[in-house]
């Protein structure tokens, strides 16, 4: 629950194929202007906890405005581990990151 501890890896390249940012509900919507490097550098905004916006001071059009505005190809997921909500569409997503990455791959090994 603090995304300030994981900003550094943010700065650099670690051989990752592709990048998943998760910003907890309760963290707070000042995440993306506070660290917008994290969603400038990401392929993906996991909204987690989403099952608690109601209780939380989040804007969330404010997150998605600024974090397009950081990135317009960011793809956005609100999920909620609680209700289920979201949580298809992430692993669909997931699931065509890694077949298209292996496809490519293979392309390139061939």
């Amino acid at each position: 629950e603090n995304i300030g501890n994981l900003v550094c890896p943010a700065e650099f390249d670690i051989g990752e194929n592709f990048r998943i940012t998760i910003l907890s509900i309760p963290e707070g919507d000042d995440k993306v202007k506070k660290y917008p490097l994290m969603f400038t550098d990401t392929n993906c905004l996991v909204l987690n906890k989403y099952d608690m916006l109601p209780y939380f001071d989040f804007d969330l059009d404010k997150v998605t405005e600024f974090a397009r505005r950081r990135n317009p190809d960011l793809e956005i997921f609100p999920i909620s581990a609680k209700t289920g909500e979201g949580v298809e569409a992430l692993a669909d997503w997931l699931c065509t990151r890694i077949r298209t990455h292996k496809e490519k791959k293979k392309e390139t090994n061939a």
